[in-house]
């Protein structure tokens, strides 16, 4: 798994703590599995697109891609 996806994927994690959600509840709220949820927390296996934007915005947040500044 890359850097920059394990970094997504821990940003996700403190998203959910600090709203007091547990995985069963994040998996509700993004019409997903717990397990799908401890599957990508557990960094596992790298989410596909869909699944991430499920979480991303139950978690209240917008997946938004931008240009590299070099």
């Amino acid at each position: 798994m890359s850097e920059n996806c394990a970094e997504i994927i821990d940003f996700l994690v403190e998203a959910r703590h600090s709203r007091g959600m547990t995985q069963k509840e994040l998996a509700q709220a993004a019409s997903l599995t717990q397990s799908v949820v401890a599957r990508l927390e557990s960094k596992k296996a790298a989410p596909q697109l869909g699944t991430l934007l499920k979480i991303v915005s139950a978690l209240g947040y917008r997946l938004e891609i931008s240009p590299v500044c070099e």
